[in-house]
């Protein structure tokens, strides 16, 4: 397998996450995102979305990091990163959009460079925008595990796509010093999360092309 990924990358990291959870070995190959390597011919030849990740696996090239997710679970299925049960599994999928679909979409490296580049913002504002949407999106992420099915993790005590999902966004969280207090949850699942060696070592200060 080869992993086209960026080590700040919030969705390439829910694909490493997901690959160390199985135990699958690949090759990363880095595409670096601020210079715009992933907006150039070479890259759109491999990924005509010109997003992160792209997973090629026996020369099939996979995008979006929700869908590399499942392909994985229905590939590679043990271990599990979806419960059995049909209602405990769309309960891991919700979390798991409402991180990817709902928070990370707002705080995109385009829409950032969209906000400061044409429409003018300031770097202040251009981190309150961010904090705003991180604050909005914990809350009701916080708000949801509170309901029954959370345990030590995300649902239960095993890690799942929701668990990949939210690690890489507190971590955004931290990097633009969003206050994490109000979210008690959220930061124990994270703080369990990190102990295990598939997150600790998927981070982005880990990777070979950390800056």
């Amino acid at each position: 397998m080869k992993l086209y990924t960026y080590f700040r990358s919030s969705a390439a990291f829910r694909v490493r996450i997901a690959l160390n959870l199985k135990g699958l070995a690949y090759d990363p190959a880095f595409v670096h995102l601020p210079r715009g390597e992933h907006r150039a011919p070479a890259y759109g030849a491999v990924n005509p979305q010109a997003l992160l990740p792209t997973l090629e696996d026996g020369g099939r090239l996979l995008t979006q990091s929700l869908a590399i997710l499942e392909y994985l679970e229905e590939t590679k299925p043990s271990p599990p990163l979806l419960p059995k049960d049909p209602f405990e599994r769309v309960r891991v999928r919700s979390l798991a959009l409402l991180i990817a679909c709902e928070i990370h979409p707002l705080n995109n490296l385009r829409v950032l460079q969209h906000l400061k580049r044409a429409l003018g913002q300031s770097e202040e504002q251009v981190n309150a925008w961010y904090r705003h949407w991180i604050g909005d999106g914990l809350a009701k992420l916080e708000a949801d595990l509170a309901r029954p099915g959370t345990g030590m993790y995300c649902h239960g005590n095993l890690p799942t796509v929701a668990d990949c999902c939210l690690v890489p966004q507190v971590f955004n969280a931290q990097r633009y010093q969003c206050d994490t207090a109000p979210y008690p949850t959220v930061m124990r699942v994270f703080a369990a999360c990190m102990k295990l060696d598939a997150f600790d070592s998927a981070q982005p200060a880990k990777q070979p092309d950390a800056e």
